[in-house]
This record gives structure tokens, C-alpha cells and sequence, in this order.
């Protein structure tokens, strides 16, 4: 016999999968080629109205399909390289030269740092070197475009959903405009905040080195850094770095890089 409570309990799990189902089709799709974006796009905005402004609907409609986003996200092959062959691509000997002239220049703002965060000259000197030669290199994407593209992409759209939803707040808060740029993946500053991080990590303006810095800083002690504790793996700040960045090898080359900067601390 099914009880009265079994049958309010029957009716809830059948109502809950109808409006599901309703959201589902109602989810904007994701596509793994230009023909389905600009669809794409409005079924979006109207999924993100009332999340966002019309500042930033306006900045996604304006957004267009990213195919040098799309080759450089499924074309990257550095990270399959070995730990020497991909110090060796990236520059790591002259990264650990500059680093240490930087350090020294640099030394009350890296003292400042350390004092509020924790976090040494070495590994921030790493990051920063790594991500952009300390600032020489920057992304000319039109960063709207770039994160809405992966957004759409089916290979991590989920991922690139929350990337987007957090730039579309950032054109909202106008840190970011229709207009802005930054490189392949939406990545923005001199030492690369993809727009979720800047949203929770930034500390001033990410396109000086100071401001990059101390945002970095902020990240890794957001991310558990203990001070005074190691970074190399096995130690108790290396799962910091491992937050940084997915690939192992990157991992380890910023302990590396990081720990020569700071004369084998």
C-alpha cells in the first residue's frame, strides 16, 4: 500500500525532475564550433538576467567567437613537456637572474608583502616572471569574447561559466568594460588573474607590479600559506602553489625558480 506521505514525497521528486528537465532545456547549449554562439549568446543573457546588469548583457552581446582563443585552448602542449624541458622553454635560468636584481629592488615592497602575507620574495618573483617576463608581456584578446567563447566551448564550459559570470560583475563594477583585453583564456594583469580570482583575490590594480603582488600574495594565503612553513613539494605551501596552477610542472618550476630566487630557502 503506498502511504499518503510516500505519495507527497512521489509527487515532490516527479515535480522537482520536471523542472529540472525544464532548466535543462532551457540551459543555454554549448557547441564545439562558431555555428552555434551567437544562439549561444542570447539564451545566455536571458539566463543571466537578474545576476547581472545591462552594462554587462550589453558587453556579451557585443562579444564575438574567439577562434584564437579556441586554437591556443586546444593546442597547449608545454604542459606534457618534462620538468628540464619545460624550465628550459619558459626561461627559467633567466627568471631566477632577473628575479634576484628585482628582489633587491624591489625589497621594501617584497618586505611589505611578507609582513601582511607570509609569503616570500621567491615564489611571487617566480609567479610573475612565469606568467608575464614581470610584466613585458601581455595579452591583446578581447577578454569578453575569450571567457564567453569557453564558456560555450563544450570542452570546459562549466568551468568558463562561473569564469564568465564573474567577468560579466567585474563590466558591472566597471573594473572591466566591453571594451577591455587580456590574454587567450581572459587571464588579466601581470601575473594573470583569470576574472573569478580577481573578483575574490585582487588587491589594488592588477596591471601595476605592486598591485599584481600583493594580489598573488592574497591568493596564496587564501590558499593556506603558512608563513615561515617550505614550498617545495612535501612541504606545507606547495599545495598553495598547486592552486595556482593544474599542471605539476608548472607547480614545480615555480618552487624551483622560487626557491633560487631566495638562495635555496
Amino acid at each position: 500500500m503506498i502511504r499518503f506521505g510516500e505519495m507527497i514525497r512521489g509527487a515532490a521528486i516527479a515535480l522537482g525532475a520536471v523542472t529540472l528537465a525544464a532548466g535543462a532545456a532551457n540551459a543555454a547549449q554549448c557547441g564545439n564550433n562558431s555555428a552555434g554562439f551567437e544562439n549561444w549568446k542570447r539564451q545566455f543573457a536571458q539566463e543571466a538576467q537578474g545576476r547581472v546588469g545591462q552594462t554587462a548583457i550589453s558587453a556579451l552581446m557585443g562579444a564575438h567567437y574567439a577562434r584564437a582563443t579556441i586554437g591556443a585552448d586546444r593546442g597547449q602542449h608545454g604542459f606534457k613537456l618534462s620538468l628540464d624541458q619545460f624550465m628550459a622553454k619558459r626561461g627559467g635560468a633567466a627568471i631566477v637572474s632577473r628575479g634576484k636584481t628585482l628582489k633587491k629592488t624591489h625589497a621594501a615592497l617584497f618586505a611589505q608583502i611578507e609582513q601582511r602575507y607570509g609569503v616570500p620574495a621567491g615564489p611571487l618573483l617566480a609567479i610573475w616572471g612565469m606568467e608575464t617576463g614581470f610584466g613585458a608581456v601581455r595579452g591583446h584578446q578581447h577578454l569578453i569574447s575569450a571567457v564567453a567563447t569557453l564558456a560555450y566551448d563544450c570542452r570546459r564550459s562549466a568551468y568558463f561559466t562561473d569564469q564568465l559570470y564573474a567577468a560579466l560583475k567585474l563590466v558591472d563594477r566597471g573594473v572591466f568594460n566591453a571594451n577591455s583585453t587580456g590574454s587567450m583564456h581572459g587571464e588579466v594583469g601581470q601575473t594573470q588573474f583569470m576574472p573569478k580570482t580577481v573578483v575574490n583575490y585582487a588587491v589594488g590594480n592588477l596591471e601595476t607590479s605592486s598591485g599584481a603582488l600583493l594580489s598573488t600574495a592574497n591568493f596564496l594565503k587564501g590558499h593556506g600559506w603558512t608563513r615561515g612553513a617550505g614550498y617545495q613539494p612535501g612541504e606545507a605551501n606547495f599545495a598553495a602553489l598547486q592552486e595556482w596552477n593544474a599542471a605539476s610542472v608548472y607547480q614545480r618550476a615555480i618552487a624551483i625558480i622560487g626557491a633560487r630566487i631566495d638562495g635555496g630557502r
